[in-house]
């Protein structure tokens, strides 16, 4: 083979590799039989903690029987361990975080397009590190966005950074702050408290979050999504097949909590050999 040619293959295979974001070994899927028909999924090699939680989890028959828990329409289907545990006011019961496995967010490599699989998480408050939950994980339904809302989004998320980097700073500065209020110095607090939101509010500005680019803002006009979750969740695979399953699972009717009125189950999950 001429060398030119050659190392010109070699360019493109490698520029493909690195655009899609894996290394070229062939992705795992997984079938899911379901009450409502069978969905098909891949894995993605580039988040390979929660590709081996997830296919260690089918082996096991973790997802054998779970219910779809949490169902909203236009947005997501969750399911996940089972039985999932509510408290009184029918939330869901916080997850052991021994078992939360370390976060694999790759945006804007992967981000919450319409048919995405992604793993739950507790909120930040808790879980500053967006530490996944061992088992529970969710299928993206969403809906379209315009130009201007995507553009809404992204001012929304620059203010988000604003406000949990001047939390930070706060927390940061609590035994000054606390001094301060002890020595009835209002207006030092007033003044440090200012400072350390225009410091925030300075450091997003020139770090500001990644704005959504050409083929996310194509495919949230086009076909849907969840734009407001990216950065926020760990993406780790897709549906190849039985998005219309997906979506009649997320047009049963459910109650004030988001639980399906009627049973919607995983009857089994299986490596597709």
């Amino acid at each position: 083979m001429n060398i030119k040619l050659l190392i010109g293959c070699c360019v493109i295979l490698f520029t493909f590799m690195s655009c899609n974001g894996q290394t070229g070994e062939k992705e795992t899927e997984v079938m899911l039989e379901t009450t409502a028909g069978n969905i098909r999924i891949k894995l993605y090699n580039d988040t390979p903690i929660h590709r081996d939680n997830f296919i260690q989890n089918v082996k096991d028959g973790k997802y054998d029987g779970v219910m779809w828990h949490r169902i909203i329409r236009n947005f997501m289907i969750q399911t996940g361990e089972q039985p999932v545990k509510f408290d009184a006011n029918g939330d869901t019961i916080a997850s052991d975080s021994s078992e939360w496995i370390t976060a694999e967010i790759h945006f804007p490599r992967h981000y919450h397009k319409r048919g995405v699989v992604a793993a739950a998480r507790e909120g930040d408050d808790v879980n500053p590190g967006k530490k996944s939950d061992h088992y529970q994980f969710y299928i993206v339904t969403g809906r379209s966005f315009n130009d201007d809302q995507l553009r809404e989004l992204n001012a929304v998320r620059t203010q988000q950074a604003v406000e949990l980097l001047y939390a930070q700073r706060v927390q940061e500065n609590s035994a000054k702050l606390e001094a301060m209020r002890k020595a009835r110095d209002t207006k030092g607090v007033s003044n440090l408290l200012e400072k350390l939101h225009d410091d925030a509010t300075y450091e997003v500005s020139e770090n500001p979050p990644t704005p959504f680019n050409e083929q996310q803002t194509r495919d949230y006009r086009t076909y849907g999504g969840a734009p407001w979750l990216d950065g926020e969740y760990t993406v780790f695979g897709e549906v190849v097949e039985g998005m219309k399953v997906v979506q009649t699972i997320e047009k049963t009717k459910v109650d004030d909590n988001n639980r399906p009125k009627s049973e919607m189950k995983v009857l089994k999950a299986y490596i597709v050999e």
